[in-house]
């Protein structure tokens, strides 16, 4: 099975978590140092709207999980070649191309970000089988990603699940409920 592009996986009756990890790695390798640049430039930019306090560690966490997430794509050896639930995969993968387009059309929107958002959202979730937001990434009011030794728990996952711009509803991630 040879995949090419990310969307092909649309038309897939099943798929391996091998090859889904060989689709990543070779559209990760599209990603240039340029990209990565921009990319980087777009989450400075849109965080403008974020509150001040949170931020410069804001930018520091996205801009650097952006960047060591596509290195770490490219040079990620899978030993689980386990079959990936072919439905869920799809979701994921109509929910990324579907935000894309809504997306594509606004003002200030960077493909370059999205295609970096698109594979790590992917990579995490199905080959890594982790949240989208690596644990320990902050959110407002001190808030963040953890790992309790058995699950993922994520601060704001049940207030965002039904956002059409988010990732939440197929992030591994559980509600922490701490934050309820």
């Amino acid at each position: 099975m040879s995949i090419k592009k990310i969307q092909d996986v649309l038309s897939f009756n099943e798929i391996q978590r091998e090859n889904l990890l060989g689709m990543l790695k070779i559209e990760a390798r599209l990603i240039t140092l340029q990209d990565l640049m921009q990319a980087s430039y777009f989450l400075i930019d849109d965080a403008q709207y974020i509150q001040g306090s949170y931020r410069k560690e804001y930018i520091k966490a996205y801009t650097m999980a952006f960047i060591n997430r596509i290195k770490e794509v490219k040079e990620y050896q899978n030993s689980n070649n386990k079959p990936l639930d072919v439905q869920e995969v799809h979701d994921a993968v109509a929910l990324l191309l579907k935000q894309e387009k809504q997306v594509g059309s606004e003002d200030g929107f960077d493909p370059a970000f999205f295609q970096i958002y698109k594979i790590i959202s992917i990579y995490t979730t199905f080959i890594l089988e982790e949240p989208v937001h690596p644990v320990g990434t902050p959110f407002p009011g001190g808030l963040t990603v953890k790992y309790d030794g058995e699950n993922y728990l994520c601060p704001v996952k049940e207030r965002q699940k039904d956002n059409p711009g988010a990732v939440c509803g197929f992030c591994v991630a559980e509600q922490d409920p701490e934050t309820i």
